[in-house]
């Protein structure tokens, strides 16, 4: 089964700055702007990366919870 995590748009502005928006189910919608497209694909990964990682700790809290309740 495949299943979209996140989409990404990036656009130059007349001004010349690089904004991005990431869209996800978990997170809904998020804005990115900076002056170099390098600095704009950082943000979006150390984003992706902190949510990503954040959905993992909750999704093992609920797994050693889940368990706890089949011992008893």
């Amino acid at each position: 089964m495949e299943e979209t995590l996140y989409s990404i748009e990036i656009h130059k502005d007349d001004e010349g700055k690089f904004l991005g928006k990431i869209f996800s189910e978990i997170d809904g919608v998020k804005e990115f702007k900076s002056n170099r497209l390098e600095d704009l694909l950082r943000d979006i990964t150390f984003d992706i990366q902190l949510a990503l990682d954040e959905f993992s700790k909750r999704s093992i809290l609920f797994a050693d919870e889940y368990q706890e309740e089949e011992v008893k």
